[in-house]
């Protein structure tokens, strides 16, 4: 039990007893040390005193976000010879100096992250001191250059990296990933997000080299075109993520098809070129677990039958049609039919969806997650989708014919309930918050954002049966008062985050 607890809570329990304190110093519960989770109570002589006790059985450290750490507390890591892991994002005080500390004490390092630090081209000459590095992220670290990557192959080098994260390194030219592609060729998961300078010639460099790439994570890289898939085509791809890009059409999709038979992660969202022509060219590939088409607003049934209809179709789990409005019922009737493994499905915004196809997913005994936003569901929809009982994950957000009693026919079906947004649905009033506490005691996470008719009575209820609650959203319920907060306080203890904008009777 004590592996769950955070450090804080750790030194509470030692206090407790004896028996308890024995407890607490079993090695294995200091092998993975975890400062993140208290990063704003943490400081060097904690972090010193912790490393110090426990250095030889340190494997796994995380100071993510750790911001008040300095020279003592890199010290003392570097005194923990048998670290393998060490997550050092965000750590402010973290500079060249201190990680040439770090290198000549930790060698069997395998996994580093560095991303939002200020090191610069010193600490990538010293990443050779790493033999076994594997995985390493330097996201969003702006002061090293591309002569700064050309270390990563000389000398004793990383030629071991198997992952590598370079999001928002807009500093990085072709050279660079020349210089990353000569010095890393066994490179197999490669994350480049948030990178508006990334251009074909940019990947075309890289993969020259790196042939054993098999993910790739590219979102917002508006510049990226089929180029980069024909580049890729040489690798044996398993998963492919890109957003917010108006360049690549349905050309890469039959690259996929052609060149990535194993392919099991199709991430195209929010690029608009994409057409019922590209879904129908994946439609044979058979192990595709998840795809993403989310805002690829040229779809329709035209694309999304036949690929459900094809080889992936009984495999699938994940399936996100996000705004894809030209989707209807018969669309949805077909999923139902044919994905008998699907867990998570988004139908977020498609407006020509209607209860005949919701009706058709109640018998869907796989599914546990669905968001249904904006749709036009009404009660009978939702009374069909809880027939299961199965569903933890509920989003019914702007369902403006979603009453009371759709909420509490739903609840009625399902006891495991832990997420429930119903933001911006006008009828429903405290009724519908009761049948979600009376029923759904694991819920976790509620959103009832602009339900003008909700009162302080709602929060009683949820403050009374739901004691796992951690995020609530009460933004718009102009009804609230004082009351809500004071049932809240006394009955959701681990509550962590609470959204209450516009709530006009709630004095400061």
């Amino acid at each position: 039990i004590f592996r769950y607890v955070n450090l804080v809570d750790l030194a509470r329990c030692a206090q407790v007893s004896q028996t308890w304190m024995l407890l607490t110093q079993n090695n294995s519960l200091w092998s993975d040390i975890n400062f993140s989770s208290v990063k704003h109570k943490v400081q060097d002589q904690i972090v010193v005193n912790t490393l110090q006790k426990w250095r030889p059985c340190v494997l796994r450290l995380n100071l993510r976000g750790c911001y008040s750490l300095h020279w003592p507390s890199f010290k003392s890591i570097s005194e923990c010879k048998n670290l393998q892991e060490l997550n050092l994002s965000e750590c402010q005080g973290l500079n060249d100096e201190s990680m040439r500390l770090i290198s000549e004490g930790c060698r069997a390092l395998l996994y580093l992250n560095l991303s939002y630090t200020d090191i610069t081209n010193g600490t990538l000459r010293l990443l050779s001191s790493f033999p076994n590095l594997q995985y390493l992220s330097l996201a969003h670290c702006r002061k090293f250059t591309d002569k700064g990557l050309l270390y990563l192959g000389s000398g004793k080098g990383c030629h071991k990296l198997i992952y590598l994260d370079l999001s928002g390194c807009i500093q990085i030219s072709v050279d660079g990933f020349r210089n990353i592609a000569n010095g890393c060729s066994r490179i197999q998961e490669l994350l480049i997000n948030k990178m508006p300078t990334l251009t074909d010639r940019c990947i075309q460099a890289l993969v020259e080299k790196c042939q054993q790439i098999m993910s790739v994570v590219f979102l917002d890289s508006p510049h990226l075109s089929d180029t980069t898939f024909k580049a890729l085509a040489e690798c044996k791809l398993v998963k492919v993520s890109i957003e917010g890009n108006n360049q690549i059409t349905d050309l890469s999709f039959k690259l996929m098809n052609k060149c990535c038979p194993y392919i099991r992660h199709i991430h195209m969202a929010d690029c608009q070129k994409i057409t019922d022509a590209g879904l129908k060219m994946i439609s044979p590939l058979k192990h595709i677990l998840v795809l993403n088409v989310a805002d690829c607003i040229r779809l329709s049934d035209g694309g999304v039958r036949p690929f459900v209809q094809g080889s992936s179709g009984a495999k699938l789990r994940e399936l996100n049609l996000t705004n894809c409005i030209h989707v209807t019922d018969a669309s949805v009737t077909e999923i139902a039919q044919r994905c008998h493994q699907l867990t998570y499905l988004n139908l977020r915004h498609c407006e020509n969806v209607t209860d005949a196809g919701i009706e058709a997913l109640g018998n869907m005994s796989s599914l546990i997650s669905i968001d249904i936003s904006g749709t036009s569901i009404s009660d009978m929809g939702l009374r069909a989708l809880g027939c299961h009982g199965k569903i933890k994950e509920l989003s019914i957000s702007e369902c403006k014919k979603i009453s009371d009693t759709g909420i509490q026919e739903f609840c009625k079906g399902t006891k495991y309930l832990e997420y429930c947004h119903v933001s911006y649905c006008p009828q429903l009033t405290d009724e519908a918050v009761k049948a979600m506490a009376f029923h759904c005691h694991t819920l976790t996470s509620v959103n009832i954002a602009g339900c003008p008719k909700m009162t302080d009575t709602c929060i009683q209820y949820l403050a009374a049966a739901c004691h796992y609650l951690h995020f609530l959203d009460v933004s718009g319920c102009v009804h609230l008062t004082d009351k809500a907060l004071k049932y809240l306080w006394k009955g959701c203890k681990q509550l962590q985050i609470l959204k209450m904008l516009y709530c006009r009777n709630i004095t400061k």
